[in-house]
């Protein structure tokens, strides 16, 4: 079990949560309603926030810029890597409440 399936264990039980398996689009990702919050990377852990958040995340170091292989970076996703993974579950609880706060009611 990796580091991100671990951090998927902790949200496998939790209500309107789905944990994306298997191949393809949606594989390896954690969903609210059917929108991803938080997914692996390459670099680490790919997360959904609102853009200010992401701002501070890049301007202090502790997060990378997120393009989705599109050449420029998204605004309200960034990368927390490889190695900090004590603070994934945290910025994961961060992205969940954000995505699921803009869910259709």
């Amino acid at each position: 079990m990796d580091e991100f399936d671990r951090l998927a264990a902790t949200f496998d039980d939790r209500d309107g949560v789905t944990v994306g398996g298997g191949r393809g689009f949606g594989a390896g990702t954690l969903q609210v309603a059917g929108r991803i919050f938080a997914m692996r990377n390459d670099a680490g852990l790919a997360l959904k926030l609102p853009a200010g958040r992401v701002a501070e995340l890049l301007a202090s170091g502790e997060g990378l810029p997120f393009d989705a292989g599109k050449g420029r970076p998204m605004r309200e996703w960034v990368v927390v890597p490889a190695g900090a993974e004590e603070r994934w579950p945290a910025l994961a609880e961060e992205a969940l409440a954000f995505v699921g706060a803009a869910r259709p009611a």
